[in-house]
């Protein structure tokens, strides 16, 4: 099963835990988040648990077949918790009496045929990326920035593999370098300094970090493009020198401004001190 970042749904402003399966197409939801939602249960987990010996004793194939993902949870981490597609679900609701399920129901064709339509129209998954960075609390500003360092981050890699380098090792390494060369840091050195864990880095990153860092992936691929590399100490090289223009303009801004660009803060603690100087 293909995973995609873990990703919140709202139902009736009840959150629900979803990811999306890129290879077979179709969501995995929590099980347990729509048993919150639907039974407003004080023990959800205890709630499925017993659900799931009832329908097991029935001989259910649906509960035999759930499958079980890691994802967020409230704090804030990775576990393992039960999953359904949104055939299986609709079985399982039928064992919940609620009296919001038929809205439910309603709800999870909406949202499957939202993903159908985001895959037809690339313009929809980014609306989508930035409703969901905006309930994340993020400035509109920073979502800006952040969807565009995709896009580059996507022609970088793009010119990568037309070159047949191979995701994983030979991406992480190369990722490695350019942050290496412009911050000081390779990624795992970076997210320690933010004091981070499985969270993705550029999620955590400040506006004048993402511009630097896209600064410097933008110039690795304008300059393999020019160069093309063959040997992959070539594309080392490259990459040192990518990493090396966003360098050049750290030191600069640092120089003109004494202020630092790299932070130690994370994405949380970014957001409280816009808030606060705002107040000022």
């Amino acid at each position: 099963m293909s995973q995609a970042q873990n990703t919140i749904k709202l139902f009736e402003s009840q959150q629900i835990r979803a990811e999306w399966d890129a290879d077979a197409e179709k969501w995995w939801f929590s099980i347990v988040d729509v048993v919150a939602t639907l039974t407003e249960s004080v023990d959800a987990t205890a709630y499925w648990r017993k659900l799931k010996q009832r329908l097991k004793s029935e001989g259910n194939e649906t509960v035999t077949n759930c499958h079980g993902l890691k994802m967020r949870a409230a704090d804030g981490k990775l576990r393992m918790t039960d999953v359904a597609d949104t055939q299986q679900l609709l079985r399982i609701i039928q064992s919940i009496p609620s009296r919001k399920a038929e809205p439910f129901k309603l709800w999870l064709a909406e949202v499957a045929s939202q993903r159908l339509d985001q895959l037809q129209d690339p313009e929809l998954s980014i609306e989508q990326a930035m409703l969901d960075y905006k309930r994340l609390g993020y400035s509109d500003s920073w979502i800006n920035q952040r969807l565009k360092s995709i896009e580059i981050r996507k022609e970088l890699t793009d010119e990568w593999k037309k070159h047949g380098l191979q995701e994983g090792g030979e991406f992480a390494f190369l990722t490695d370098v350019i942050y290496k060369t412009w911050a000081g840091k390779t990624a795992k050195e970076y997210k320690q300094h933010k004091g981070l864990k499985k969270e993705n880095l550029r999620d955590n990153m400040s506006n004048k970090e993402l511009v630097m860092n896209m600064l410097a992936e933008l110039s690795t691929k304008e300059i393999s493009e020019v160069i093309n590399p063959e040997s992959f100490a070539e594309h080392e090289d490259v990459a040192k020198r990518g990493g090396g223009v966003a360098k050049e303009a750290r030191l600069k801004l640092e120089a003109e401004t004494g202020r630092k660009v790299v932070t130690s803060q994370n994405a949380r603690q970014l957001q409280l001190a816009n808030k606060v100087q705002k107040k000022k």
